[in-house]
């Protein structure tokens, strides 16, 4: 049975990456440090629901530890999915320094580790956020990247650095992914889409930015988690090059969208969940916030050259499905 270590796996996406593994027939260790960055009781909820598997083992654990490292030696897993990260873009501007240690620090220990055990393939996560200040759209994996706007993106680029030079030195093959806002079932709690249905559900107001006049390349979270598991196979490699590859010339290194290619204004993403609802937003419009981007939008022709798979979940269906997901989670008869 093959083995793969997910970091972050009591997350968001970490989870549905781990289920959709265990349901695979995968052998998932997963880390997770459970911090108090969102309530604590998702996060063991959705653990416990891994933790029904008896392919699944979790280890509490800081991936900025060194322990972390040790820990991997001592599994010695045959692919790496890393996806812990301190997370949010906003939260970055009140606490940039847990984004060094998260982030950079313990990047740094997963590629340290990779290097060590000869890691048949390292899957880490990157973000849209590093396309930044760019208005060239759809955004594509071999534009410049490199006016990042938060120390969230600045930590997310440094990781695509950091990667492409242990990727080059070692030879571990490495994919990097940029996912375009992800929502969908057991969302993080800080996510507009868990924010806005929470505040409609109360009749409290729901703060939009800009007036609601930005756009979002909203991809649903079980088209992310597919992605992800199909890429996992197909690891980098010099003779496996495709139309407009990211491949580098130096390294088995390639960096890949995973996105709707489907642009949606913030306005139409609250009147959509209105609709499903049935209830009407109290909206409290607010200026642009400092470090947000009008609009992101993936080319992800890439992702569907190597994997024959397109993520197309449309926001209706995929507002639908959290809406009964947070229903069910918070026992709202309707």
């Amino acid at each position: 049975m093959k083995k793969v270590i997910v970091t972050g796996a009591a997350g968001f996406i970490g989870f549905h990456v781990s289920k959709i593994l265990l349901n695979k027939g995968f052998r998932v260790f997963g880390i997770d440090s459970l911090n108090n960055y969102y309530d604590v009781k998702i996060k063991k909820s959705r653990n416990d629901i891994l933790s029904q598997s008896q392919n699944y083992k979790f280890y509490k654990l800081k991936i900025e530890n060194n322990a972390c490292i040790e820990l991997i030696n001592e599994i010695n897993p045959d692919f790496i999915i890393h996806l812990a990260a301190q997370a949010g873009v906003r939260y970055s501007l009140e606490n940039p320094r847990s984004y060094v240690q998260s982030n950079i620090v313990g990047t740094f220990n997963i590629l340290e580790a990779a290097r060590d055990i000869s890691c048949k393939h390292l899957m880490i996560a990157s973000t849209s956020s590093v396309y930044g200040a760019n208005t060239n759209m759809p955004f594509n994996e071999n534009q410049k990247a490199d006016t990042q706007l938060t120390i969230y993106s600045a930590s997310k680029k440094s990781n695509e650095s950091m990667a492409h030079s242990y990727s080059h030195l070692y030879k571990i093959p490495i994919t990097m992914f940029r996912f375009f806002t992800v929502y969908g079932p057991w969302g993080r709690p800080d996510l507009a889409l868990y924010k806005f249905v929470k505040n409609i559900i109360r009749s409290e107001d729901i703060e939009v930015y800009n007036q609601g006049e930005m756009f979002r390349d909203f991809t649903y979270v079980d088209d992310l988690a597919k992605s992800i598991f199909l890429l996992m196979g197909k690891s980098p490699s010099s003779s496996d090059s495709f139309e407009n590859d990211s491949l580098s010339p130096v390294a088995p290194f390639r960096i890949v969208n995973i996105g709707n290619s489907n642009q949606v204004k913030l306005i139409d993403f609250v009147r959509a969940i209105e609709d499903e609802l049935g209830i009407k937003a109290h909206i409290k419009f607010l200026p642009l916030q400092k470090g947000d981007v009008l609009a992101t939008f993936s080319n992800t022709d890439l992702l569907e050259q190597i994997t024959g798979f397109r993520p197309t979940t449309n926001i209706k269906d995929g507002i639908h499905q959290f809406i009964e997901w947070y229903k069910e989670y918070f026992k709202i008869k309707p």
